[in-house]
């Protein structure tokens, strides 16, 4: 556990010295793990030694644990009890994600580049041989020179997505694992070519299959499907290639797997949590939705053994009675002092709330506004459902619709100068992005001078440039835009042969 203090501490079972205290002796209370306080650790991964991995905001890296396979990259294969820093060529960068499979470790940097250690025989440290990386080395065959974003490893493989959407396998293949067609085994980076024609955002890695979610919300899976973890009615085949599953349940915002065993999960974007594969020892080969609200509890309730698939943050706020009575106040008549009119529709809100919240009612009800004064204000310039659940932000700093509602609600946000309430919105509006409508949001963004949404709206159109071209939403864009769009595009290389 990490504490708002920067303390760090570590209970339970001690395998292999794996808390950090110094010993062997399992304890149930919280004992600190002196090494790693005030470092700014935010980050973990395990191994199935086990093995720890830290790394810290400063991007330093920190091992511990099982060592018999050079896990802890220190030139030795005796177990460490204490944390002890990573050192050689990696103590100079900044390393930004770590993950571990069973005995070997790949870690990122901020620079996109990906470093690798610990056991090997089967091609997972990317090296080119088969023997077991004692210290950190940089993986440079095939994905060197490109910029890394996500990495992922399962039992004794190992995945990596590049920042245009490539994915690249290397290591165990014994069942399809790497999704490069056969079941080889892999010395070095092997590119996914049945996803070229995809853009992949994400990917995580269980036991011995892999997920990966796209920029469009899809889902795609591969490898061993025995227990049912890629959601397909056959069971016990390997899936040697990419292959898009749950794919009716709309689009996808998050995916989830542990390379400690054969489940799968994900959240959609109705915030619906799915899960299938092996749980509580029961194959389920289809997408079963769960009244969870985190990818964290499909873990802890159905995983064997039960552990999470990435570190969990908790909090216990204090100030949270208050919260809950502010929210409860929106739209109470009961308690009302204010009646904002909307399309003949009133919605009950309090005058103090909203010039504490929104400079744009401190000025109304500051200043000799004619709405001043008044008990019922109408307002003419949005639509209902966008001002009520402005009003409700303003309780609640949540934004609940439609993505393609959020477009009017953040003209209301430019128009009322809150740029919180527009960042929420271009949220939204990403979760939604589609062929269909990119181009759209590409103009609209441009319009609210949402720079972020802007670029983000045209690398995506940039990704799908045919679908979206070919799109109603691009056809109804003013000549300027079109223009405009296609030289930038050109610049980045659309029309290259």
């Amino acid at each position: 556990m990490v504490l708002k203090d920067d303390d760090v501490y570590a209970f339970g079972s001690n395998v292999s010295g794996c808390l950090g205290l110094g010993d062997t002796h399992s304890t149930l209370v919280p004992e600190k793990v002196v090494q790693l306080c005030r470092k700014g650790i935010i980050g973990f991964a395990y191994g199935g030694g086990p093995h720890v991995v830290a790394f810290s905001s400063r991007g330093e890296v920190f091992a511990w644990g099982h060592n018999g396979y050079n896990e802890l990259a220190n030139g030795s294969t005796a177990q460490g009890c204490f944390p002890m820093k990573v050192e050689g060529v990696i103590a100079s960068k900044v390393v930004v994600e770590v993950t571990c499979g069973s005995h070997h470790t790949v870690a990122l940097t901020n620079e996109g580049e990906v470093y690798s250690w610990g056991q090997n025989k089967c091609g997972q440290i990317g090296s080119g041989v088969n023997s077991n990386q004692w210290s950190p080395r940089r993986v440079n065959s095939s994905i060197g020179g490109k910029f890394i974003i996500g990495i992922a490893c399962g039992q004794m493989s190992s995945i990596a997505v590049t920042n245009n959407g490539e994915v690249y396998g290397w290591g165990y293949n014994g069942n399809g694992q790497l999704g490069i067609g056969n079941n080889v085994n892999q010395l070095n980076p092997c590119r996914v070519m049945a996803l070229s024609n995809t853009v992949i955002v994400k990917v995580v890695c269980g036991l011995s299959h892999t997920l990966a979610l796209s920029d469009e919300g899809k889902v795609y899976g591969w490898g061993s499907s025995s227990y049912g973890q890629l959601a397909m009615p056959i069971r016990n085949n390997n899936v040697f290639t990419p292959e898009q599953i749950v794919d009716s349940i709309g689009r996808v915002v998050d995916i989830a797997a542990s390379h400690y065993n054969h489940v799968s999960a994900c959240a959609a974007q109705n915030s619906t949590v799915y899960m299938w594969g092996q749980l509580k020892g029961q194959s389920v080969t289809t997408a079963m939705a769960t009244p969870f609200s985190s990818l964290h509890e499909v873990f802890a309730c159905f995983g064997s053994p039960a552990i999470t698939y990435k570190p969990m943050t908790v909090s216990w706020d204090q100030s949270t009675k208050v919260e809950e009575t502010l929210k409860n106040a929106f739209n109470d008549q009961s308690t009302s002092d204010l009646v904002i009119r909307v399309e003949n529709k009133d919605i009950y809100v309090h005058r103090t709330v909203l010039k504490i919240r929104c400079q744009h009612f401190r000025s109304m009800f500051s200043e000799h506004w004619q709405e001043c004064n008044q008990d019922i204000i109408e307002i003419d310039q949005f639509t209902y459902p966008v001002y009520k659940a402005f009003l409700r932000y303003l309780y609640t700093d949540e934004v609940d619709m439609a993505p393609e509602q959020a477009l009017e609600l953040m003209e209301l946000a430019s128009a009322y100068c809150e740029d919180t309430l527009k960042r929420l919105c271009e949220r939204l509006i990403r979760k939604g992005i589609d062929v269909e409508n990119a181009a759209l949001l590409y103009s609209t963004a441009i319009g609210y001078r949402a720079k972020e949404l802007e670029e983000f709206c045209f690398r995506f159109s940039l990704n799908h440039m045919t679908a979206v071209v070919q799109s109603k939403g691009f056809a109804s864009l003013d000549a300027t835009t079109v223009k405009n769009f296609i030289e930038r595009a050109a610049k980045a290389g659309a029309f290259r042969t």
